[in-house]
This record gives structure tokens, C-alpha cells and sequence, in this order.
């Protein structure tokens, strides 16, 4: 019977380790904080986006090649994930395209995983950090600060940088160097921006929906949904989509610039054209009272020029084209990003170059595999980024048992 250890107890590691056990493995989770799954219990607001039903390589993946990405998710996909979740005991519900356990709590998602793992013999070491890994005698060595623990194969399932006070707090990038892997720079994606403009600040609060357009140097990429303005910038699932291009230009010296439409339910002239038959009545902030956010109207009339107070009666038609390039082409600053305490993912990682897409085992150190976010892979939102943590455990668990 070989011997298996996982490094890691998040999703791709119980994944992994499941998989493994039910190839016949023996199989050991070791896992560096006092609890499994900490950051599956935050996803999707702690309601577990498990999966998508719409899964491209090409559209929803970023970082590593398209072929490595739709050779995983044809190994492991979607279908299977449904059919995986429900043979273990959890029923799902459908909403669009997402996939949520039917209770809506990603407690619910967990407690299968462990539940299954228990019946199938996986143990489960808590406060068990990994600090190296050395191979002698055909014989992975797996050290920790109070074992050392011997293995015929061991999976790296330990996270990326992102949330690390889920645990996932790098180290991992670390162990894989050690074993001779070339890390692409962990950087954040999925997180918040830092816009310059210091105006910005009275909008914060508030959710607005809008087009973002983002122009990194040449490239430009657009997004639509619910905005959130903070007072260090903006954030929301609209920016959040965007977020890696954008920290990618900064961590170049670029300054990526970003486009705001505040109003995408009408064209620019369509808008311009209701302003100008609008009844005036009361002052410009009035005016626009029924338009916009109340808690909006007087920065964005600032930002056109136009007095808060001014008697809409005298609101000229410049000043009405002003306002329209305001709330339709707004124009902002990106200064940063929030830390890897803020992003949902990373991007960067194990380069997959050195990882066979058919087995998630590394050609640099065989016997070893790699899972999840440690791999130069970030999906956006929606399920995407646990489908890779699926995907990538069950192929890793599956193929470490063989042999």
C-alpha cells in the first residue's frame, strides 16, 4: 500500500486526499493551523460557489496555457464535481450557472469532505507545518517541527498567498522551490483597487452599477456589474474580475488608468438628451435628485464644475455635457491594490511547464504533486478558482496512489 501525504487541508488538498485513499493509498493530511477548510468556509461569503456550469479554459482561467488548463478540466470538470459532491452526501442547487450546496453553507461543504475522508482512513494532523521536504533512499522525508514523516508520494496542496490567516501564507511556493521549481511572482488577483484621486472618499459606501474599463498600456479589458466605492478606491466582483491586469501594469511601473460608465441603462446621448428636456426645479443637486445616488450627486458635479447649489434653472447646456462626461467617461487613477490579506486568489505560482496536466506530478521531483493555487493558475469569480482546487486534487490524489 503506498503511502501519501498531503500537505495542506483546504479544498484541493481533502480533495486530494480522498481521491488517494480511494485508489488505496494510505493517506496522511498534515496541516499547519489548528482547523481544516478555514478558507473554503469564507468562499462565496461563507455559501460555497462550489462550481460553474459554464467552464472554459480560455475565459474564465488566467496565468498557465490554455491547453494545460483544458486538459485539467477535461479530467476533471464540472460534471464530475456534481457527480463527485453527490456520492459523498451533498445535494446542490443551481442559480444561473452557479452551483451552491442547497443548504447555502459552505460548513455543509466541508463536513462532507471530512466526513468522507474519515470513512475512507485519511488522518488528519493538526498544527503540523511543513518546513521541508528531502527525498533519500526512494523515500520522500516529510519534516515538520515535531516529526518527520515518510511517504511514497506527497501532494502540495498549501494555497497561495492569498488570506494567509487561513494558512495560506506562501510556504508553500517555498517547498516547490526547494524541489527545484520556478515560482512566477505570487501576486494579488480578485482584490480591491486603490484609486489616486483623494475626492473619491465621499462616494465610499456607496454600490452603483457600472461599466469598468481598464487601459493597461496598450491593452484595455472591460467588465460590467455592481461597483463599490471604498475610500481608499473601488471594489465589488466588477473590479474584482479586472484586478490581476491591473496589479500585473503596477508591478511593471505602469499606471493603469480606469473608465467609468455610471449610468449604462442609457447611451451617452440618450442621457444628454433626457438632462436637457428634465424639468428644473430646485438647485443642480435637485436636479439630479432620482438620477443618481443621493451621496453621489454633489462629488459628481464637483468633478463637472457645476455648484451643488446652483439653480437648476441655470444649468447651461455646457454644463449638462459636462455632467454627461462625468457619469458616462468618469476618469480615475489606479495607485494599487489591496494586500494578500484583501485578495480573494494569486496569480503567479509553480510554473505548470514543470507539471504534467495529466497526473498534477511534477517532472522537476516525481512522486511529488502539486494542487490548486500554488500552480500559476487564477480563475474569476464564480466558482471557477474551487473547480481548479477540485480538479487539480482529484487528478493529483487519483494518480499518487498508482504503482
Amino acid at each position: 500500500m503506498k503511502k501519501v501525504i498531503v500537505v495542506g487541508a483546504g479544498a484541493s488538498g481533502l480533495l486530494a486526499a480522498i481521491a488517494a485513499a480511494g485508489g488505496g493509498a494510505s493517506v496522511t493530511i498534515l496541516e499547519g493551523m489548528e482547523k481544516p477548510g478555514k478558507k473554503l468556509l469564507m468562499t462565496g461569503n461563507g455559501r460555497c460557489n462550489l462550481t460553474n456550469l459554464s467552464m472554459s479554459a480560455r475565459d474564465h482561467f488566467r496565468g498557465a496555457p490554455e491547453e494545460f488548463i483544458a486538459c485539467v478540466l477535461q479530467k476533471f470538470g464540472t460534471e464530475d464535481t456534481l457527480k463527485f459532491f453527490k456520492n459523498i452526501g451533498l445535494l446542490t442547487t443551481q442559480r444561473e450557472n452557479f452551483i451552491y450546496p442547497v443548504t447555502g453553507q459552505a460548513a455543509s461543504v466541508l463536513e462532507v469532505l471530512l466526513l468522507e475522508a474519515g470513512r475512507l482512513g485519511v488522518r488528519l494532523k493538526y498544527t503540523e507545518k511543513v518546513t521541508d521536504i528531502e527525498k533519500k533512499r526512494n523515500v520522500w522525508l516529510v519534516r515538520t517541527a515535531a516529526w518527520e514523516y515518510e511517504a511514497d508520494a506527497v501532494i502540495l496542496a498549501c494555497g497561495s498567498r492569498a488570506v494567509p490567516a487561513t494558512g495560506s501564507d506562501g510556504s508553500g511556493y517555498l517547498l516547490a522551490q526547494k524541489l527545484g521549481h520556478h515560482i512566477e511572482k505570487p501576486m494579488a488577483a480578485l482584490v480591491p483597487l486603490k484609486i489616486k484621486e483623494a475626492w473619491i472618499r465621499k462616494m465610499s459606501g456607496l454600490r452603483m452599477q457600472a461599466v469598468v474599463i481598464l487601459h493597461c498600456g496598450q491593452e484595455s479589458f472591460r467588465e460590467a456589474g455592481e461597483l463599490q466605492w471604498t475610500d481608499y478606491g473601488i471594489s465589488g466582483i466588477v473590479v474584482f474580475q479586472l484586478s490581476r491586469y491591473a496589479v500585473s501594469a503596477l508591478e511593471k511601473g505602469e499606471t493603469p488608468k480606469v473608465i467609468l460608465d455610471l449610468f449604462p441603462m442609457l447611451k451617452k446621448d440618450e442621457l444628454f438628451s433626457y438632462l436637457k428636456e428634465k424639468r428644473r426645479v430646485g438647485t443642480a443637486a435637485n436636479f439630479f435628485e432620482g438620477i443618481l445616488p443621493g451621496k453621489a450627486i454633489a462629488p459628481l458635479l464637483s468633478q463637472a464644475g457645476i455648484p451643488k447649489d446652483l439653480p437648476a434653472k441655470k444649468l447651461s447646456e455646457e454644463m449638462l455635457q459636462s455632467i454627461t462626461r462625468i457619469i458616462k467617461e468618469l476618469p480615475l487613477t489606479v495607485s494599487g491594490s489591496r494586500s494578500f490579506e484583501q485578495a480573494q486568489v494569486c496569480q503567479g505560482g509553480v510554473d505548470t511547464d514543470e507539471i504534467d496536466p495529466q497526473t498534477m506530478q511534477s517532472k522537476k521531483a516525481p512522486g511529488i504533486y502539486i494542487t490548486g493555487e500554488l500552480l500559476n493558475v487564477d480563475g474569476i469569480c464564480g466558482g471557477y478558482n474551487l473547480q481548479w482546487a477540485w480538479s487539480t486534487g482529484y487528478i493529483a490524489g487519483t494518480n499518487s496512489a498508482k504503482g
